[in-house]
């Protein structure tokens, strides 16, 4: 997979488009490919129409928090959409909001309904599972109230269209850019050739740029599509969270995905150029960084959502399983009865595990399932954390969240070993949550010896 840059002349009766990994500056000419009808015209303005995708944002409304240089998060992503002025921008989703239909993502679903709205999205292609849950919680009025749905799935009585138009002026002419959505399953060439044509030539021309969804990753698929010489970019389900080319150089039509959890945003520039018949599409992945300006009306959307969480009290109603032969966790003052004057307790309680929960009240995060976990003892385990007012002698990342539970061991140290469960370092330290971890595995495992005698790594009991 690869973040590369993308460009595409259309020629008077052409289409190119090519993928590569050079830079803007480097971009060359390119042959002819799809056909299409447009006169001769002045294209040597400034004018460029821009139109950002994005989509798969499964439940991810912003970076954790936890480590530097994630990427993501609606607030931040205005920055990027904004950099294109609203009269010559297009703003579209892909779809597949969240993951499941969880209580908690119902709740994030209505969150990216409302961030899609002040984000000013003019499309939005409604996945199978959208439609569902959007059907369910009674918002699928309220949303095509928001911005404009497409959808090439759903049931029978729910009358959702399957392409959307908008059209620009560029230096004098028109481009109407076509999306469209089919699902695969549904005898999508004929219904294809229904939704996306190229024009004729008449005294009037619109310029087309076909766009198709599409709800699978099919080889066979795009191939027939790109064949049929009537879709320009295709956008097909992410496998990857960073966003990824699949056509080929110099081929056409252009085929991505879009990556996911919302860490980029998938640029289409449309430009004139100095030859008075063409114009140049280009594509760039751009990242959503941390440095970027946050949109103050969408950082409150964040604080709403923390609330709701909060009030719904999904934190203590998470389902606990019962841990094996009894045990129970004690939390980690209580291996301090032993251990207080030793080396390993003074290790661990002046680092940075032992205050991991405070980094959860600075950001608003403690009452939210998902990052509590990380940060507490046996979170989802009878007698594991339940909230802080039950269970805070179980806050921060204890001895037992390496060690295993230590109800018997305390009881009978001599005798009795900690055991099962035990967490491994990397079922919190994920590329998503902590970034500076991956590849540095061992730097950060010495930063947790707290014996004497160093014991091979990984050997933690």
């Amino acid at each position: 997979m690869r973040l590369v840059s993308c460009i595409c002349v259309l020629t008077a009766g052409a289409l190119c488009v090519s993928a590569m990994s050079t830079k803007p500056s480097e971009e060359p000419a390119h042959k002819a490919g799809t056909p299409f009808c447009v006169k001769s015209q002045d294209v040597s303005g400034a004018d460029v129409l821009t139109i950002f995708v994005t989509g798969n944002e499964l439940g991810e409304l912003r970076p954790c928090g936890c480590s530097g240089g994630q990427l993501g998060g609606f607030d931040r992503r205005w920055a990027v959409l904004n950099s294109a002025g609203a009269s010559k921008r297009m703003i579209v989703d892909a779809g597949s909001f969240v993951k499941s239909d969880s209580e908690q993502d119902q709740i994030k679903f209505d969150i990216i309904i409302e961030a899609f709205s002040r984000l000013d999205y003019d499309l939005v292609n409604l996945t199978e599972k959208d439609i569902e849950i959007a059907r369910n919680r009674g918002l699928l009025d309220s949303i095509s109230a928001a911005f404009n749905i497409i959808s090439s799935q759903g049931p029978p009585d729910v009358n959702v269209p399957a392409k959307f138009t908008k059209r620009f002026s560029l230096n004098n002419s028109v481009v109407a850019v076509n999306i469209a959505s089919v699902d695969l399953a549904n005898g999508y060439i004929k219904r294809l050739g229904g939704l996306l044509t190229r024009p004729t030539c008449t005294e009037i021309v619109a310029t087309n740029l076909n766009m198709l969804i599409l709800n699978e990753r099919d080889a066979a698929a795009i191939d027939t599509i790109s064949k049929m010489g009537i879709v320009d970019c295709l956008v097909v389900p992410s496998e990857s969270d960073e966003p990824e080319v699949i056509s080929e150089p110099n081929k056409s039509p252009l085929v991505i995905s879009v990556g996911r959890y919302g860490r980029y945003v998938c640029r289409l520039q449309i430009k004139a150029t100095e030859a008075k018949d063409r114009l140049k599409l280009g594509f760039r992945a751009i990242p959503v960084t941390e440095d970027l300006d946050r949109k103050s009306s969408l950082v409150q959307l964040y604080k709403a959502y923390q609330q709701f969480v909060k009030e719904a009290e999904l934190l203590e109603r998470q389902p606990c399983f019962p841990l094996p032969n009894g045990l129970e966790y004690v939390g980690s003052e209580s291996c301090g009865l032993c251990h207080e004057h030793e080396y390993e307790y003074k290790k661990w309680s002046t680092g940075p595990h032992a205050h991991a929960y405070a980094r959860l009240e600075k950001v608003g995060s403690q009452y939210d399932p998902e990052c509590v976990v990380c940060h507490v003892v046996g979170m989802g385990y009878e007698s594991g954390f339940v909230s802080e007012e039950k269970t805070g002698h179980l806050k921060n990342v204890g001895c037992e969240n390496c060690h295993g539970p230590g109800s018997k061991h305390i009881k009978e140290p001599l005798k009795e070993k900690t055991s099962m469960p035990m967490s491994d370092c990397t079922d919190c330290h994920t590329p998503e949550t902590s970034g500076e971890y991956m590849d540095k595995e061992q730097l950060y495992f010495e930063k947790i010896i707290h014996w004497r005698e160093p014991n091979a790594a990984g050997n933690v009991k």
